[in-house]
């Protein structure tokens, strides 16, 4: 899953972004507004944790301007704002859930799956296809019960395709889904990642719709 982080505080956004990673997240860390609001117009991302004090356009201006535009991510607001005014506005503003500095990173986490699941609108946390069961949000990968490991980036290839079982997806859009805005990408990357997942679930999993993209094949 891809988030978007925006923080000012640089030891605090690399913190963050140390933990998402950690948690097999994709994040794209802005450091003001104003490049905020230009992430927030590519609407690629799942979730959105928005610091308040920012550079050159308040976090909460932020985030009543997207909801007018019906950018409908889930909303997490990470702040040193602690009053229940505070608190108030935040939510009233169109955040989803509100969390003071400083926090632990497990609870970071849990508010995080949390807001996912609720945005899935389902209350199962994982997803099947045949005889292949994935907990996003464990990230764990099961065929046949048992246990398969997956690399974060196979695995972020396998859940965009299983989400979608009938649906073809284009290289670009897989590329958008694993990749952060700084990472580097290799011509064939996603051509490597889908060759290694053939191997471990066999070369149907996963066909190649020539000219369009990617989808997933028949159960096993």
């Amino acid at each position: 899953m891809r988030i978007l982080l925006i923080e000012d505080d640089s030891m605090v956004g690399d913190s963050i972004c140390k933990v998402l990673k950690l948690a097999h997240f994709t994040v794209d860390w802005m450091q003001d507004g104003q490049s905020a609001e230009y992430a927030l117009e590519r609407k690629i991302h799942s979730l959105l944790l928005l610091d308040i004090e920012l550079p050159k356009r308040n976090g909460l201006e932020i985030l009543r301007t997207m909801r007018k535009r019906s950018i409908a991510i889930p909303v997490l607001i990470l702040t040193a704002r602690d009053s229940l005014e505070d608190r108030i506005t935040g939510l009233d503003s169109g955040a989803d859930d509100y969390l003071v500095k400083p926090f632990a990173p497990g609870e970071l986490l849990a508010r995080m799956r949390a807001l996912l699941r609720r945005n899935s609108r389902t209350v199962e946390n994982v997803i099947v296809h045949g005889e292949i069961s994935l907990n996003p949000f464990r990230h764990e990968v099961r065929i046949r019960d048992n246990p398969i490991f997956l690399p974060a980036k196979e695995f972020a290839i396998l859940h965009a395709l299983i989400e979608k079982p009938g649906s073809v997806i284009s290289r670009n859009k897989l590329v958008e889904r694993i990749y952060g805005w700084e990472d580097d990408v290799g011509s064939n990357t996603i051509e490597v990642y889908i060759h290694s997942l053939r191997k471990k679930f066999g070369n149907g999993i996963i066909l190649n719709i020539r000219g369009v993209g990617y989808k997933l094949g028949s159960p096993c």
